[in-house]
C-alpha cells in the first residue's frame, strides 16, 4: 500500500559557503567547544554527505538515537546544523531532516 505522504522527498538545501570567525569571539569558543566531542564531529562528517534524519545519522555514527539527538540539539543551538525538512517513516511518523548550515568554518587568529 502506498502512503499519501511522501516518505523521503528530495531536500532543497543550500548551506552557506563559508563562515569566518575571530578566535577571540564568543561564537568561535562555542564552536570549538561543540566540536571537542568526537560524536559531534562524526555527526558533522555524516551530514557532509547530505541531509539526513537523526535515525540515519545515528546509524552512520554508530551511536544511539538519544545520544545523536543530544548532539544534534547542541549543534543546532551552535548554528552548525539546522533542521531543513520533514520526512515520514514507514509507520507515518514525522522525522526531522538535518543539514549543515555552512560548508566551511574558518577561525582567524
Amino acid at each position: 500500500m502506498n502512503s499519501v505522504l511522501p516518505r523521503q522527498p528530495p531536500v532543497d538545501h543550500a548551506p552557506r559557503e563559508r563562515v569566518q570567525l575571530s578566535v577571540t569571539g564568543e561564537e568561535s569558543a562555542t564552536i570549538c567547544e561543540l566540536l571537542s566531542s568526537t560524536t559531534a564531529r562524526q555527526i558533522v562528517a555524516a551530514l557532509k554527505e547530505g541531509p539526513k534524519p537523526a535515525s540515519e545519522i545515528a546509524t552512520a555514527v554508530g551511536t544511539s538515537l538519544q545520544n545523536t539527538s543530544y548532539h544534534l540539539d547542541r549543534l543546532v543551538e551552535g548554528d552548525l546544523v539546522e533542521p531543513t525538512e520533514t520526512w515520514y517513516s514507514k509507520k507515518g511518523r514525522e522525522m526531522t531532516v538535518y543539514a549543515l548550515r555552512t560548508h566551511e568554518v574558518v577561525i582567524r587568529f
